[in-house]
C-alpha cells in the first residue's frame, strides 16, 4: 500500500479509521492527521507514528482526504481545501447528510468523491459503512474507500439516494440500541435486580440476539417466534408493546432521523 491517505479532523471515529487501517497493513509512514488542536495532533502521532499536517499540505499531499469534520463545518473546510486540491485526489466525506455534489461543485471539475456513513461500533471494529459513489467515482475509487472502511467492519455500497435512509437506520441506529438497553435496565431495577445484574443480563441478551440474527439466516419473526410460548412470559410483554405502540414509535423515529438528514444537506444545520 504506496498511496498516502490522510484524514481531516481526526475525532474518535476519524482515529477509529486509523487503527484500522493500521492492523489493515497500512503503514503509518502513508497517514497523515489533521486535526483542530495542536496537542491533539501530537497525540494521534505519539500513539499512531501518525504524521500531523495542516489542511493545505493534506490536500497538496495526500491521494486520499477523508473529511471527518461535522456537517456544519464542512463548507469552511472545503473553502481552505478548494485551492489546493488537484482533480485527481479522491474525497471522501463522511458528513451526514451531505451529498457528494457539494463537494463537486466546489472542489476541481472532475474530483472523485465518495459519500461514506459509517456508525460508531467502528470503535470496536464492528462499524457498519455504507459507500455511495458521486458522479466522478469510480468503481476502483469505491474498492478503495471499502479497503479503508473495511478495517472497522462491514461496507455496503448503495446509492446514493438511500444514503438518508441508511443514514436513519445505521448512523444513528446504535442509539437507538442502546436507548433500548437503558429503559431495559430501568425495567430490571424496578423488578428488584441490582443495575450491574440487569445490565449484564440484557448486553448478553442482545450481545446474543445479535449474533443469531447474523448467523442463522433467519427472519427476526421466525426467531422471536422461538421464543414466544402460547400464553407466556414473552408474548404478554409483546402485547404491552404492541398497546403502547412501540412498532409505530420506532418507524415515526426512523423517518424523523431520515427527515433530519435530508435537512441537513439542505443547509439547515440550526
Amino acid at each position: 500500500m504506496t498511496q498516502k491517505v490522510a484524514v481531516l479532523g481526526t475525532g474518535k471515529i476519524g482515529e477509529a479509521l486509523l487503527s484500522g487501517m493500521i492492523r489493515a497493513g497500512w503503514a503509518p509512514a502513508d497517514l497523515l492527521v489533521t486535526a483542530r488542536r495542536p496537542e491533539r495532533a501530537e497525540e494521534l502521532r505519539t500513539r499512531y507514528g501518525v504524521t500531523p499536517v495542516s489542511n493545505a499540505e493534506a490536500a497538496k499531499t495526500a491521494d486520499t482526504l477523508i473529511l471527518t469534520v461535522k456537517p456544519q463545518d464542512m463548507g469552511t473546510l472545503l473553502d481552505e481545501l478548494a485551492p489546493h486540491v488537484p482533480a485527481d485526489r479522491l474525497i471522501i466525506s463522511g458528513a451526514a447528510g451531505i451529498p457528494t455534489a457539494f463537494f463537486e461543485e466546489r472542489l476541481a471539475t472532475g474530483t472523485p468523491v465518495v459519500r461514506v456513513m459509517t456508525n460508531t461500533p467502528a470503535l470496536v471494529d464492528e462499524a457498519m459503512s455504507v459507500i455511495s459513489a458521486g458522479t466522478h467515482a469510480t468503481a476502483e475509487h469505491l474498492a478503495h474507500t471499502e479497503e479503508i472502511f473495511g478495517g472497522v467492519g462491514k461496507t455496503l455500497r448503495v446509492p446514493e439516494a438511500q444514503q438518508d435512509a441508511c443514514t436513519a437506520l445505521s448512523g444513528s441506529g446504535p442509539a437507538y440500541f442502546f436507548y433500548l438497553v437503558e429503559a431495559m435496565t430501568d425495567a430490571g431495577i424496578l423488578l428488584g435486580l441490582p443495575r450491574d445484574k440487569a445490565h449484564d443480563l440484557i448486553v448478553q441478551a442482545a450481545v446474543g440476539a445479535a449474533v443469531m440474527l447474523r448467523d442463522s439466516g433467519e427472519h427476526p419473526v421466525r426467531l422471536r417466534e422461538n421464543v414466544t410460548s402460547p400464553a407466556g412470559t414473552t408474548i404478554n410483554a409483546i402485547r404491552e408493546l404492541e398497546n403502547h405502540g412501540v412498532r409505530a414509535a420506532l418507524i415515526a423515529a426512523l423517518q424523523a432521523a431520515r427527515d433530519r438528514s435530508r435537512e441537513l444537506a439542505s443547509g439547515d444545520t440550526g
